[in-house]
């Protein structure tokens, strides 16, 4: 009995050291959290979609509390709305949210341009690109398989024709569409823009018009026209500077005098030509 308490003893002192040394260590080590990270954080909308620059929702709101210099106003899905509760739990003045939308450059729908194959792999636009660039005639358009539409959490995007189309009534700005597309062919724009290049194919005028009819040529007219210099050709095709665009008084002076009709104006429901 005697060797077997001899045994026991040193293992239970040891045990209550142990024990001892990781309370403390615990207490010392300890990471405090800001009293103010729960409630900031349930003021965020919880799409982890990144628009803000951290990496999701619970790192802006980590931010927000360890440094005060972090704007209020980067949730673009959460607003205006957002931006003022924020202010209000952190004691800051309100800072406005631009608002933004997303926009798809491509407008080569069915009637414009054709299939070059007939693809019958995955579902998914990233696989179909895999395959020779995609089943389309142009390697810059819309592959038309819809992994935008899959990951936008308002239901804001379709497939009409062959090509994404974006509502933006119902459009959030988060952005998650744009970084799904294989082809880059979705950006985010402030929702107050209202002309927008529905084209990307950096190919020459004449290759471009033999797989797109909407395609942009290059032609350079709408850069001719704009009176602000906000419209240029670069790499054949056409690029807005939307620091430098007004919308035009008498609206969208390029889209009207655009030889293809690639240049679109918008409304809540999307993106339209002018006739």
């Amino acid at each position: 009995m005697e060797a077997i308490l001899t045994a026991v003893i040193p293992v239970v002192i040891i045990g209550v050291i142990c024990a001892a040394v990781l309370v403390i260590a615990a207490k010392v080590m300890a990471v405090k959290e800001d009293e103010r990270f729960p409630a900031v954080r349930e003021c965020l909308p919880g799409a982890n979609c990144g628009a803000c620059g951290f990496a999701g929702c619970d790192g802006y709101a980590k931010a927000l509390c360890e440094n005060p210099d972090t704007p209020t106003n980067l949730c673009i899905p959460g607003a205006d709305g957002v931006s003022r509760q924020l202010s209000d739990i952190l004691g800051v003045e309100f800072a406005d949210v631009v608002e933004q939308v997303a926009v798809v450059h491509c407008s080569g729908d069915c009637e414009h341009t054709s299939d070059k194959v007939v693809y019958q792999g995955i579902e998914s636009c990233a696989a179909a690109k895999l395959m020779y660039g995609g089943k389309g005639s142009c390697t810059y358009g819309c592959l038309g398989l819809g992994d935008c539409v899959k990951v936008c959490p308002h239901d804001a995007i379709c497939i009409a024709d062959g090509v994404a189309r974006v509502n933006t009534k119902d459009c959030v700005g988060c952005g998650l569409c744009a970084k799904t597309c294989p082809n880059h062919l979705i950006s985010l724009v402030a929702d107050v823009e209202r002309v927008v290049v529905a084209c990307s194919n950096k190919d020459k005028g004449a290759v471009t018009r033999k797989v797109c009819s909407n395609g942009c040529i290059g032609c350079k007219k709408c850069e001719k026209v704009c009176p602000l210099g906000a419209i240029k050709v670069v790499d054949n095709v056409a690029v807005i500077d939307y620091e430098k665009c007004d919308n035009c008084p008498d609206f969208a002076v390029c889209a009207k005098n655009c030889s293809v009709g690639c240049i679109l104006t918008a409304d809540l429901s999307g993106m339209h030509r002018v006739k």
